[in-house]
This record gives C-alpha cells, structure tokens and sequence, in this order.
C-alpha cells in the first residue's frame, strides 16, 4: 500500500515538474514581446515622438496584460511546491528511519558470523580482506574454504576475458563428481570454445577442434552435436546460420553461473553468499516488522520475549531453502515435538491440533476439512 501511495505521490511531483518546465515558455514569450516593441520603435525612420512612444508601449502593455504572465508563474510555481511539499511528509511517514523498533536481543555466535563475512570477501575476491578480518578477529583460518574461493576467483576472472583454460581444468579434475551430478558443463564448456573459433577461425580449425572435443559427447548428445557441426557450414557467412542463438553473447554468462553453482555445489558451500541473503531477507521483511513493533509498543516485553511472529511473513521464494509446515487449524509452525500428520482423507495437520481433536486419542474426529472421520492412530508423521 505504502509503496503504492509513495509512486503515485512521486508520479504527481514530476508531473508538476515537467509541466514548470512552461515557466521558461512563459518568460519567452515575454521577451519575444519585448523585442518586437524594441524593433517597432528601431524601424521608424522619423524622429520618434512622444505620441509614437507611447502607441508602442500601450500595445505592449496590453498584450503582456492579456497573457498574464505573472498569474501563469504564480500558478504554475504554487502547484509544484505544493506537491513537493506534501511528498517529503508522505516519505517520513512509510519509510521510518527508526528501524531499531524491530530489534531483538539474539544471542549471535560471533564465530560464525566473523566466517561468514569472511566468506563474503572472500567470494567477492577480497582475500586480504578476508585473511584481515579473520586474523584481527582472532578466528582460526579455514584454509579449504579460502583457497576454494581463490580457484573460483580466478576461474571467473579468466572467463570474463573468454579464456577457458582454468575453467577446463577444473572440470577435468571434478569430471568423476560432475558426472554423478548429471552435469554437461564438460559440454558447454568445449560449445564455447568452438562457437568463438567459428566466429573467429577458419573451417579447418572448427572441423580439427570438433573432431577432438565435441565428438566424445556425440553419442548423448546428438542433437546438441549435429546443431555445431552445421555451423561449420556457414563460417564466413554466420548471420544466415539457422543455429545463432548458439553465438548469443548471453552463453558466456550462463554457463558462468552454472558453473559458480556447481563448483559451490561440489565444495559444500552455498552458490550465493549467506551474507547477502540474510541481509536481502532482512531488507524484505523489515517493513512487516516495524508494523509488527508499532503495533506492540505498549506491550514491549512481550514483543522481545516472543519465539515465534504472531503473523506470517512473506518473503519471496528465493528465500524459501527447505519446507515449512503451517497447521491450517492451530496456526503453528511444525517441529520435532508437533510434527505434520497425514490424515487418511490426505488432508495434514500438526500432532496438537490431532489430540486435541481427538480429546487425547480417546474418540474419532471429524476432519476440520471434509466430512472423513479419522482417529489419531490412523494418522502418520509426514517427512519434509
């Protein structure tokens, strides 16, 4: 709501603001006026008299009365700083700069948040940060997960210039593990290459290097296969290619990122950093929050000693790593001690909302959500 009441509020002042923009109409055609008194009274050849003088300025004044220039200027300025100022109030008002009202006392384990941020730098390329904060900070180094990092560094820093070679290299030394995975970065890889010397090279260089490196993966990728072949037909001519999508510069990022997922994937580490997706999720999640504290201000005891929110939060499903269980009847979130129930008519429940329907296992209940009747002992734990 807030948002779409700040883009409206914003909409109006630029509206206004283009439409002040006709001021410097405005002051134009006050001058244009002006300039052509001024060459009235420069074309009369006779000496000027009193009388010609006055005709002339008459009808200037009369034509500056008749477009009312100042009243335009009045008008135009009054509605523009109206607008204006009503739409830093509107800001103060949705965004609250005062974001400790969200606060909550939490007992961090500050040896994994110092990796944590280590591991940022790290990703991001800034090891003597990294090596920085981690030795001032008194951590013991993680040696395997910095120097991971470095060999992803620079194999993202070579593919930038298209240089492939660590990139193969990595591949060649993980090729048992990334097979297991059903990976075919081995395959997009040698695409890559082959695509450029096409671009680039000659027939007899695509042919040469399609024989020692695609015709391995012919067998299982067929399609794949006869497509960059075809494309051997048409070197020197690649703008009638009927395969060039296979020459979009957009392949070079993507095989990026699966190869950034993968390589992440295989030292057991998360593909984007736990530093930005916690921050992101704290970003997103912030204005329910504060709503949530304004609306609790009286009892703030109870807001800083609550475990759980007493309203869902949503966050996009790019935040969503592993299922979560609501109970449609309690409202609670599933755990060791009230797990999911799968009932016989496939509807679930948490273990709570089962024994208090079923008054402690004692009688059968009716499901809160279709005519079946069940008994808890007909019910089992679902695994998420």
């Amino acid at each position: 709501m807030e948002l779409n009441t700040i883009k409206d509020a914003f909409d109006r002042v630029a509206k206004r603001q283009k439409l002040s923009c006709k001021s410097q109409e405005v002051v134009d055609q006050v001058g244009h006026e002006i300039e052509q008194a001024l060459a009235k009274i420069e074309t009369i050849n006779d000496p000027l008299s009193p009388g010609d003088l006055k005709s002339i300025l008459t009808e200037l004044k009369l034509k500056l009365n008749t477009s009312g220039p100042l009243n335009q200027l009045e008008g135009l300025q009054k509605e523009n700083n109206t607008n204006l100022s009503k739409y830093p109030k509107l800001l103060d008002k949705a965004f609250n700069p005062d974001i400790s009202k969200a606060y909550r006392n939490v007992d961090f384990d500050f040896h994994i948040v110092n990796q944590i941020i280590a591991s940022h730098f790290y990703r991001q390329g800034l090891f003597d940060l990294g090596d920085c904060l981690i030795n001032e900070a008194g951590e013991p180094e993680d040696i395997a997960i910095r120097s991971h990092f470095l060999e992803m560094y620079q194999i993202l820093e070579a593919l930038k210039v298209k240089n492939l070679e660590p990139a193969l290299k990595w591949i060649t030394a993980n090729r048992e593990k990334l097979m297991q995975t059903g990976s075919s970065l081995e395959l997009k890889l040698h695409r890559l290459q082959f695509m450029e010397i096409v671009q680039k090279g000659s027939k007899a260089d695509a042919l040469k290097y399609a024989r020692t490196y695609l015709a391995p993966f012919a067998s299982l990728h067929m399609n794949e296969f006869l497509k960059l072949v075809v494309c051997i037909v048409w070197v020197g001519k690649l703008d009638s290619c009927p395969h060039a999508e296979l020459m979009a510069p957009t392949r070079w990022e993507d095989f990026t990122e699966e190869l950034t997922q993968q390589f992440c994937s295989l030292v057991g580490q998360s593909c984007h950093s736990p530093l930005s997706v916690a921050i992101a999720a704290g970003i997103e999640a912030l204005p329910t929050l504060l709503k949530l504290a304004n609306v609790m201000a009286a009892k703030k005891q109870e807001w800083l000693a609550m475990k759980n929110l007493p309203v869902p939060l949503e966050l996009g499903k790019e935040f969503q790593f592993h299922s979560i269980f609501v109970c449609p009847v309690s409202r609670d979130q599933g755990s060791e001690e009230n797990p999911p129930m799968l009932m016989p008519c496939l509807h679930v429940l948490c273990k709570q909302s089962i024994m208090k329907l079923s008054k402690s296992s004692s009688r059968s209940f009716k499901c809160p959500y279709c005519p079946s009747e069940a008994s808890a002992g007909q019910c089992r734990q679902l695994h998420f």
